[in-house]
């Protein structure tokens, strides 16, 4: 069977995280990618399991030496992920999910055009700002920057493979399964 890099982006609050839990509940054989990062370890969370926990001048000598298939700096922290890391589990007949920004994807699909983007949409914007409001987490502002972002993700994903909209949990899970399995063929 063709392995291949599937990168999964979508905006906050569209359920992305959600829709993936549910694919890899019904796909164990599936594997979702581990990324790089400089930020201090949250409670609970495991190096090499959650993330890779590196320091800063680990990550900046990595992006010298072309290491990372896609990167970005956020919030004062780097993120990326290794394209060892990415060819060794394709190497090993590994399927991978790789769950990014859609700034990073359009990295990955400039380094590796063979990879399969597929972009998660809310129904509406309308529908998303509900969400984001329901959420109660954030302030006005901060939503206002959100959805602008949005706007700018929705733009970008036109360079994407494919586009399911997450109305329905289940629906969407099914459309992930139909992609996948007609990507590898």
């Amino acid at each position: 069977m063709n392995k291949k890099l599937f990168v999964v982006s979508g905006s906050s609050g569209v359920g992305k995280g959600t829709v993936l839990k549910a694919f890899l509940s019904k796909n164990p054989d599936f594997m979702l990618s581990i990324s790089c990062t400089t930020r201090s370890p949250r409670e609970g969370e495991v190096d090499g399991v959650n993330y890779f926990f590196m320091t800063k001048d680990d990550f900046k000598d990595c992006i010298d030496k072309d290491k990372f298939l896609e990167w970005a700096e956020f919030a004062g922290n780097f993120y990326g992920t290794k394209r060892k890391f990415i060819n060794k589990c394709l190497e090993e007949g590994k399927d991978i999910i790789l769950e990014i920004d859609t700034q990073g994807a359009l990295q990955v699909k400039t380094q590796m055009p063979e990879a399969v983007l597929i972009f998660i949409c809310p129904p509406s914007l309308e529908d998303l700002e509900k969400r984001l409001r329901g959420r109660h987490t954030e302030d006005e502002e901060t939503i206002r920057k959100r959805l602008n972002i949005v706007k700018e993700e929705i733009d970008r994903a036109k360079n994407f493979d494919y586009k399911i909209v997450n109305d329905d949990l289940q629906r969407a899970v099914s459309e992930l399964e139909e992609i996948i399995a007609g990507e590898q063929g």
